[in-house]
């Protein structure tokens, strides 16, 4: 990932709490016959190793975990993002040399793949997996154990697990930290009165 110094997200704290906020990331993986991705909600377990482990599943009949890998997977969690319009420039009245941009958080995590199709490290994938994101909802929610065993074995058959220990980490917050002050509260004003709720996300990331 292209990141300039004043972009860079060394923070681990930060660079974790994008995973977690993610939920749904892009799976790469490369391959002799060219890179394949496909998207998949994954969660890290930041107990293990020094940056953590990520879990998921993905389609048995998905043919990317087949296909052998060259080097590291790659996993892609992206966090808010927001179309920044030049007009919100101080510079755009001062010099009108301005253009427009875009300002995102995203972090790569890199490692070695191992897919696996034993049945009980997949139920395990699959109710943490789903214990975390029903734990965010209001009740009702819903339990893997909620279904009949039988049937959860039969969806376990059509899915193949994945865990890719996170050897190497790079994180990018592109928050307009390369405008000056006025622009960066223009942008800061222009996103807050926006109708879309990552742009006011955004807004509150911009420093001021």
């Amino acid at each position: 990932m292209y990141t300039p110094p004043a972009f860079r997200d060394d923070d681990k704290d930060s660079l974790m709490a994008t995973i977690r906020a993610a939920r749904l990331a892009n799976f790469v993986t490369a391959t002799a016959d060219g890179p394949l991705a496909t998207p998949l909600p994954l969660f890290l377990d930041e107990t293990e190793g020094e940056h953590g482990v990520i879990h998921g599943h993905l389609a048995r009949a998905n043919p990317q975990w087949r296909v052998p890998a060259i080097g590291d997977g790659l996993a892609i969690f992206m966090g808010p993002d927001a179309y920044v319009t030049p007009v919100w420039y101080a510079t755009k009245q001062e010099t009108g040399k301005v253009v427009p941009t875009w300002n995102y958080a995203a972090v790569h995590a890199y490692g070695p793949v191992e897919f696996f199709d034993d049945a009980d490290r997949l139920l395990d994938v699959v109710t943490r997996l789903t214990n975390l994101h029903e734990g965010a909802r209001d009740a009702p929610r819903w339990a893997v154990s909620d279904a009949p065993p039988d049937f959860i074995q039969s969806q376990l058959r059509a899915i193949v697990g994945l865990r890719m220990p996170v050897m190497r980490l790079e994180g990018k917050r592109k928050m307009s930290q390369n405008r000056n002050a006025a622009d960066r509260a223009g942008v800061v004003a222009g996103l807050a009165a926006s109708e879309r709720p990552s742009d006011r996300e955004v807004s509150a990331l911009i420093p001021s």
